[in-house]
């Protein structure tokens, strides 16, 4: 099992490689970056989750719906308690990065391209809900955390961003068993196989422009990212575990909660005014961390599961 999670992983990595090749070798740049991220967040994760829910609408398959709708609501509460009551530093717009960086996992750029290489359609379905979720927390307790409570949520960025619409989609068609065209069903199809290659590229760029030596040196920074991969996720799967969670559930979730800091993390921090460096170095870091973390976790859910 830890073989089958860890080849994914460096199958992942090998594409992030690819990425830091085409940043050192000038072939790739900000703007581009910026380009392919815009396609993955408005394109090709969409329809990685829209691919996920069609199926034929079946009573098993909603409860699977709601109960992985109510983990992923906990999962994110539970991450903002602890990151309040354990993440403190004099420097207030680091403070933002990494009590930010603590709650929101990297659960579509790397939880969703894992999720379909080792459970399938069945675990982005459940892996789906965890996004919608990450978005509506995201664009609300994320903005007061980085806006330092100064900024006003807004609702339609909640409500009308792309993952929000993709599962909204998704669920009226499983709700309704809607049946898709073959040429409708095969673009969708296309453009969600970019969502793997696309993201680990991008975040191969980024850690070229990362300091990884300084974040290694930074002992809150180091906290927050043991917190984010291995403290948190344990705790996490050991609560799921007592509430008797199992199978593709628990380990979809796993995959969910362990993912390494979240790429908008240096995106609001852009926009908001807080510390930028030490975010892109975090998520760098975190990134190749999690490349050792993220298998042991989730095979760690597979055994128990």
């Amino acid at each position: 099992m830890f073989i089958n999670v860890t080849v994914q992983v460096v199958i992942l990595f090998i594409l992030i490689l690819v990425g830091v090749v085409l940043a050192r070798a000038k072939i790739l740049n900000e703007a581009a970056c910026k380009g392919m991220t815009d396609v993955v967040l408005n394109i090709a994760t969409p329809c990685v989750i829209i691919k996920s829910f069609i199926r034929e609408f079946d009573k098993d398959s909603l409860k699977t719906l709601l109960i992985s709708f109510v983990i992923a609501i906990a999962a994110h509460l539970f991450f903002i308690i602890v990151s309040r009551l354990t993440i403190k530093d004099n420097d207030k717009a680091k403070e933002k990065v990494l009590l930010f960086g603590v709650v929101f996992a990297n659960c579509g750029y790397m939880s969703l391209p894992l999720q379909q290489a080792l459970l399938g359609d069945d675990g982005v379905f459940i892996a789906s809900v965890y996004v919608a979720v990450f978005n509506v927390f995201m664009w609300s307790y994320g903005i007061a955390v980085m806006g330092g409570g100064n900024e006003k949520i807004n609702v339609k960025k909640v409500v009308l961003n792309p993952g929000m619409i993709a599962v909204v989609i998704g669920v009226i068609i499983f709700l309704t068993s809607l049946p898709i065209p073959q040429v409708v069903a095969e673009p969708i199809g296309y453009f969600a196989a970019l969502n793997t290659p696309l993201p680990m590229i991008i975040i191969g760029y980024y850690l070229t422009k990362s300091d990884i030596f300084k974040t290694f040196k930074d002992i809150k920074g180091i906290w927050a990212m043991t917190l984010r991969l291995v403290i948190l996720p344990l705790a996490a799967l050991g609560i799921m575990y007592l509430c008797r969670v199992r199978g593709t559930m628990l380990i979809s979730s796993a995959i969910s909660v362990c993912s390494p800091i979240a790429a908008a993390t240096t995106m609001f921090s852009a926009k908001y005014g807080a510390d930028t460096e030490a975010s892109a170095n975090l998520v760098s870091v975190s990134t190749l961390i999690s490349i050792i973390t993220m298998p042991l976790i989730v095979t760690l859910a597979q055994i128990i599961s």
